[in-house]
């Protein structure tokens, strides 16, 4: 009696390959070579087969089989694994169940290992001849790994994972498909869960205070951080997130294989007894359904057992299109019991938007993208959604479908409030000593109470200050969420010139009291050093807090220092003179009072009111030649604002989401830095990247100059540089009429000049702060894996509701409140130009040729 065949194309000395839509095998080796395979075949059958036909050693080589499995949706393919009979059986009756009319069988080899095929923590082993009763994992390796279907032998699911996933989806739409559907936060993955996998990829960004984007000081240093840091492997406690270059292939449902009968499967059509495992899953199908087929429904009925959809256009084009679906009894899977397709009419004009694309589809669609990168803009989901689909959304609906998937990631905006003081005290049980305080306003409900602002600050950063340099710049920034609110922001800078995150603080708004409240929160709880120099703007909240002497930060316990971009902004607003501006910049950035005065007198010259304006703010608030070495060279606030971007993503992100963001941000700061002080302390560098480049420089122009010493006792020099300009300097008082080396806190090119003339160390007139060790030091404390979210210390304290007065009335883009002025405009763009006219000046909503064009 003749046996029963199927042919089936092996492919074997290569390498599986998995991309978006298909399954290759490549190898400059690989060999192609056809096989009838008996239908009765057994798994160690085939192996025997293969191996005798392929002539690999079976001692030293185990075999990795995936076959070629396609997916319902258009011509595309994924790697099914053969393990075992019952997987031969599958792919053996392939040609019976899928559109496919030859079996393709990729072979991989994995050299034997001994210790590798030992079971290993209590993960079996996945070799194939030894992965019997396995699991479902991904499988393979290298760039074969991927998520694989289980496949029932008559067609339906066996617990496999979605055809076209590599994600789980979680999509809330309600009985009547309409994009006004409530979004529930996935009960199974929490939002610290999401938010942790979310920091994961965010790894090893990291701002430098003297980068190229961010000029703190008038002597930024070219070398960044990034180059001198290359560490990347300390992450947070979570599994790996899937890459988002894989993303385009996931989809939400998990639908059951097609089967062969009189429907054509081919053109994507429903079938009669498709069985979905929701009625979520069967309405997000029925979606997809839609926009690639360029039609329309609507809702017949809906319920929780029934759901009946028809064709948009059947009363006018007597269209046909109808489905009708019914819950499994006791279950709460849906299978179609009727159905009426494809469509025969057509659209009258070309859509630019449909339907059935609405919020909800848009979340499921960027949930995955929004993981990836939480700064991800509404213009960038409308072109990802053109992309995908074809359909230009409005921003109104991109935006919505944001919010929605912010929500299911990260959890509620009114709800993040109640969960912010657990979040506190799980932070505290596995990082004693970080400092929180709360503010809120009692009301009439029993153990409730509504917010008002909020202070944190972590114990690293708080030990850490103390090795900084005693500079602190404060700024505030907006919140984007549903909630109105300021996050206000203090930061050091250490010795490497980079910023150093010290605390945070999330109030009501910026005014006088949250100011106050702000700054006598780091005063007494922070930081208690004396000489603090802090520079900010102007806003009189900050200016009347650093001047009460109840908060500590009057002089001499600290000193008030103004931004230099924010004055000339504030100059350039009054005045509105380019040239004016500029020379109070350079006013500014004077090193030597002889300097300072000769542009204050070119500005009194030009307009003698703009000198009155300036001199009636004192210099030492904005002269660097006046400050007496308190702000070491740093003029602007840019370091906060710095730290303001890196969170912008996040700051439309529910508030404990926010907080969580800071804590991984941190330590990733902390661990990269710490990494960078252990190797300079290893390699016995003496000071830190930054100094060592500037003292390199000055060294090299020391080089050029003429000393002649008047005291040697003292240490009196005159030293005359290459342009022939002269100065006096005093190694023993450390001073020099340059005035750098007090500036910056490490000596000037004619002070080097004079300790090399008489064979001093100029190392020595270098201030500790820019020391390895103190670098070491500053970022040397740990942050400590936040305990799993089960393992939380219950919250017993009253419960916190958010606040009604900061929520935002409308919804859609908020309306910005930020007071726009000068430095809102770069510098070298030219001005608007009018689409009607094409003149300069203004848009064609205020164009007055309008009726002439």
């Amino acid at each position: 009696m003749s046996v029963s065949t199927t042919p089936v194309i092996c492919y074997y000395h290569g390498q599986m390959l998995r991309t978006k839509t298909d399954v290759t095998y490549e190898g400059r080796k690989a060999v192609i070579a056809p096989m009838d395979i008996p239908v009765e075949c057994t798994f160690d059958e085939l192996i025997d087969m293969i191996y005798s036909m392929t002539s690999i050693d079976k001692r030293r080589f185990n075999l990795l089989l995936n076959c070629k499995y396609p997916l319902r949706s258009g011509n595309r393919f994924q790697p099914f694994p053969i393990r075992d009979d019952s997987s031969v059986r599958r792919m053996l009756n392939m040609v019976n169940t899928t559109s496919i009319e030859e079996i393709e069988l990729f072979i991989e080899v994995v050299r034997v290992n001994t210790q590798l095929n030992q079971s290993v923590g209590g993960h079996a082993d996945l070799f194939v001849g030894n992965n019997y009763n396995v699991p479902q994992y991904e499988y393979g390796c290298g760039p074969s790994c991927g998520a694989v279907p289980e496949i029932g032998p008559n067609g339906d699911d066996e617990g496999r994972a979605d055809e076209e996933a590599d994600y789980e989806l979680n999509e809330d739409v309600d009985d009547e498909c309409n994009e006004d559907a409530d979004v529930e936060v996935d009960e199974h993955v929490s939002s610290f869960q999401n938010f942790t996998q979310l920091l994961e990829n965010e790894q090893g960004i990291y701002v430098s205070a003297q980068a190229p984007s961010c000029d703190v000081s008038n002597h930024p240093d070219d070398e960044t951080f990034d180059d001198a840091s290359p560490v990347n492997f300390h992450l947070p406690p979570t599994p790996q997130f899937e890459h988002v270059e894989n993303l385009e292939n996931a989809i939400g449902s998990c639908w059951t294989p097609w089967v062969r009968n009189s429907t054509d499967y081919s053109s994507g059509e429903f079938v009669i007894g498709q069985v979905f495992n929701s009625k979520s899953d069967l309405q997000y199908a029925a979606k997809i359904y839609s926009i690639k087929s360029h039609q329309e429904f609507s809702v017949v009925a809906s319920s929780k057992k029934l759901l009946v959809l028809r064709c948009k256009k059947a009363e006018e084009s007597q269209c046909p299109w109808k489905l009708r679906a019914m819950v499994v009894k006791d279950t709460s899977l849906f299978v179609i019991n009727k159905y009426t397709g494809p469509h025969s009419c057509v659209n009258p004009c070309l859509n630019r938007d449909h339907h059935q694309l609405d919020a909800n589809l848009v979340a499921t669609h960027i949930k995955a993208l929004l993981k990836a990168q939480f700064t991800l803009t509404t213009s960038a989901i409308q072109a990802s959604v053109m992309e995908k689909w074809g359909y230009q959304i409005s921003y109104k609906k991109a935006l919505d479908g944001k919010h929605k998937a912010i929500r299911q990631l990260f959890g509620d905006f009114s709800q993040s409030y109640t969960e912010l003081p657990r979040f506190f005290l799980a932070i505290e049980q596995s990082n004693p000593g970080c400092v929180v305080v709360w503010k809120t306003c009692t009301i009439n409900m029993l153990n409730t109470e509504v917010f008002q602002r909020f202070f944190w600050s972590f114990k690293p950063s708080i030990e850490g200050f103390e090795h900084c340099r005693p500079i602190m710049s404060v700024d505030g920034t907006h919140l984007y969420g549903k909630y109105k609110g300021k996050l206000l922001i203090a930061m050091g800078c250490d010795g490497n010139n980079q910023l150093f995150p010290l605390a945070f603080a999330i109030t009501e708004g910026e005014n006088t009291d949250s100011w106050g409240w702000f700054l006598a929160c780091i005063r007494n709880r922070v930081t208690q050093r004396t000489g603090i120099c802090v520079i900010s703007d102007r806003h009189p909240g900050i200016m009347a807090a650093m001047s009460d002497p109840h908060l500590g930060w009057a002089a001499p316990s600290a000193y008030h220092r103004i931004c230099m971009r924010h004055l000339a902004s504030n100059f350039m607003t009054r005045f509105k003179d380019k040239i004016l501006k500029n020379l109070v910049c350079r006013a500014a950035l004077a090193t030597t009072e002889r300097k300072f005065n000769k542009h204050l007198s070119t500005i009194g010259r030009i307009n003698s009111e703009a000198l009155d304006w300036l001199e009636a703010i004192p210099s030492q608030l904005w002269a660097l030649s006046h400050d007496g070495g308190r702000r070491y060279g740093l003029m602007t606030t840019n370091i906060s604002e710095v730290f303001n971007s890196v969170l912008k993503g996040a700051r439309s992100l529910p508030v404990t989401a926010l907080v969580q963001l800071t804590f991984f941000r941190l330590n990733g700061y902390f661990v990269a830095r710490r990494e960078l002080g252990a190797n300079r302390l290893a390699s016995v560098e003496q000071f830190t990247p930054y100094v060592d480049a500037q003292l390199q420089g000055r060294v090299l122009k020391a080089g050029s100059m003429e000393i002649v010493l008047y005291d040697h006792l003292q240490g009196v020099f005159h030293v005359k540089s290459r342009r022939g300009r002269t100065h006096r300097l005093n190694l023993h008082d450390k001073n020099c009429t340059c005035g750098k080396t007090l500036i910056y806190g490490f000596p000037c090119s004619h002070m080097i000049a004079a300790c090399q003339h008489r064979c001093v160390d100029f190392r020595l007139f270098v201030e500790g702060y820019y020391t390895t060790r103190s670098y070491y030091d500053t970022w040397g404390s740990l942050f400590h894996p936040i305990f799993n979210e089960g393992e939380w210390p219950l919250y017993n304290g009253p419960t916190i509701i958010a606040p009604q007065s900061m929520q935002r009335l409308r919804s859609g883009r908020p309306i910005s409140t930020r007071l726009h002025n000068e430095m809102d405009a770069r510098e070298g763009i030219t001005s608007i130009t009018c689409g009607l006219c094409k003149q300069l000046g203004h848009n064609r909503r205020s164009c007055k040729n309008r009726s002439q064009v």
